[in-house]
């Protein structure tokens, strides 16, 4: 069954535009898109962040913003649904995001890393785990959190590794799951232990 008016007509499909992270804000500065678009540049896609927040969703954001915020003070920033600019092809916009510096520091151009970045996930465990988990490793991510609000676990990823079954030829060779009953220490924080259980609505 033809899914779209070109399969209809038997037109041969438009090619795809690679967008680079420069054409993309050049996009953003001349108000081609909404304000309020929640668009992400994945890969050189321009993709729709996906559903909206259900409430559990945003109360973990908020979990993790107060937990983050007072082991990461002085010298870093805690960065809430901010872009990254991770590569010359990408600029997501993760839940979370810890940078070196303050606010001041990027009054000119976003972030091109972070200390730690956090993905609050039920419905995108899978994108998140798969395709973002390739991107960031792929920027050289030292680490990434996924707080799995499905299995009430968080998702500890770390050593970025080539891997060539990714989506972006990387992935993280170190892959812990931690319960409500367990503490975490981010690596930039090894001294100050979050616990799970605090980060889980």
């Amino acid at each position: 069954m033809a899914t779209n008016i070109a399969e209809l007509h038997n037109w041969p499909m438009p090619a795809r535009h690679h967008w680079s992270r420069a054409q993309f804000e050049r996009a953003i500065e001349a108000g081609l898109f909404e304000p309020d678009s929640a668009l992400e540049l994945i890969g050189g896609e321009i993709t729709l962040k996906m559903s909206p927040q259900n409430s559990p969703h945003a109360a973990a954001i908020g979990a993790m913003q107060y937990a983050l915020e007072d082991v990461f003070s002085d010298g870093y920033w805690v960065r809430v649904q901010l872009p990254l600019a991770l590569t010359d092809d990408s600029e997501p916009e993760p839940d979370l995001a810890v940078v070196i510096g303050s606010w001041r520091d990027y009054t000119k151009s976003h972030p091109t890393g972070a200390a730690l970045i956090v993905e609050i996930s039920d419905t995108t465990l899978a994108i998140d785990r798969g395709a973002k988990a390739s991107m960031y490793a792929s920027a050289g991510a030292a680490e990434y959190w996924i707080v799995n609000l499905r299995d009430r676990v968080l998702e500890v990823h770390r050593q970025p590794s080539p891997m060539d079954d990714q989506p972006f030829g990387y992935h993280f060779l170190s892959v812990t799951r931690h319960t409500e009953a367990e503490g975490v220490a981010s690596l930039s924080r090894p001294d100050a232990v979050i616990l799970v259980a605090d980060l889980l609505p």
